[in-house]
């Protein structure tokens, strides 16, 4: 379903957003008060504009109430982020999301309008500490602070025999969601799904299970 989002900010972050959105075909207002960044993303946005978002006239001439999402990408500037993210909720945004850098940040943007917030800078440093620091771990998405989905190598007593066998469900409480062969994903798990060396897998489940469930 294509939605509508009023992206604020295009610095690297925000250019990197604006990329993806257009790459999953959505519609995208871009603003940034910097006319070299507006320029930089005009290939990736349906419309652009020079403006400062902490203007209310400015912000109210865009008509923010009819965007299905408002996402907030200032992060060179933590006054202005808030003040744009205030200005949105009083203008009537259905949907604020900002962008955090630390924890205190966080917790003034959720009073002062941000209906969710996002860690860029927290987020890929959890990743890149969880991903690096285990040979066997190859990717990291973390759904709650308690849950996440791991892509993690097959061990090597778990080659040669199935699913049903190992039963990690009833000893963990993890889940397999899948397999990946050859950059081919394998949804169709059932207990007699035979584990090979040539595969990995992403399990899902509490974070502290799949810690001891792999010895990370």
């Amino acid at each position: 379903m294509t939605k509508s989002i009023l992206l604020i900010g295009l610095g690297r972050f925000g250019r990197h957003v604006a990329m993806k959105l257009d790459e999953l075909h959505h519609e995208i207002m871009a603003v940034d008060k910097e006319e070299r960044r507006v320029e930089a993303a005009l290939p990736y946005v349906t419309n652009a504009q020079i403006g400062d978002a902490t203007n209310e006239a400015f912000l109210s001439s865009l008509g923010v109430s009819n965007f299905d999402v408002c996402i907030v990408a200032i992060g060179d500037n933590f006054q202005s982020s808030l003040e744009a993210t205030s200005l949105l909720k009083e203008l009537g945004a259905k949907m604020v999301v900002s962008r955090a850098a630390r924890d205190v940040h966080a917790k003034f943007l959720l009073r002062n309008g941000a209906d969710e917030v996002v860690y860029p800078e927290k987020q890929l440093a959890a990743w890149t500490a969880i991903r690096y620091s285990a040979d066997h771990i190859l990717d990291y998405i973390e759904l709650d602070d308690e849950h996440a989905i791991f892509e993690v190598t097959i061990p090597e007593e778990w080659v040669g025999k199935t699913v049903g066998q190992l039963d990690i469900r009833k000893k963990y409480k993890i889940n397999i969601m899948a397999l990946k062969e050859d950059g081919q994903m394998d949804l169709g798990i059932t207990p007699g799904t035979l584990l090979s060396d040539d595969a990995t897998m992403l399990v899902l489940g509490n974070i502290r299970d799949i810690e001891r469930c792999f010895k990370l």
